[in-house]
């Protein structure tokens, strides 16, 4: 390896969303810095059964208030073609 081009890799903590914690080696931050996540796949909708953590956080209810109108619009148009 050429000297001085890499990244200085040294130990961090990495603290999860439900505050477990552990220790790794990382570029990110400086030595002995605390990485705290604010979505890891114990809190992910894709790791946790994916639509039903969205749906109690109101994501749901987003989407359809925001494109409710567009769907509905969108499904009488396919009734109305067959």
């Amino acid at each position: 390896m050429k000297a001085e081009i890499h990244p200085d890799y040294h130990e961090i903590t990495v603290v999860m969303t439900d505050e477990t914690e552990y220790k790794t080696r990382s570029t990110w931050g400086k030595e002995g810095d605390i990485l705290r996540l604010d979505v890891d796949s114990k809190s992910h909708p894709a790791y946790t059964g994916g639509a039903h953590k969205v749906i109690e956080k109101g994501q749901l209810s987003k989407f359809e208030n925001r494109y409710g109108s567009f769907l509905s619009s969108a499904k009488a148009d396919e009734t109305s073609e067959k």
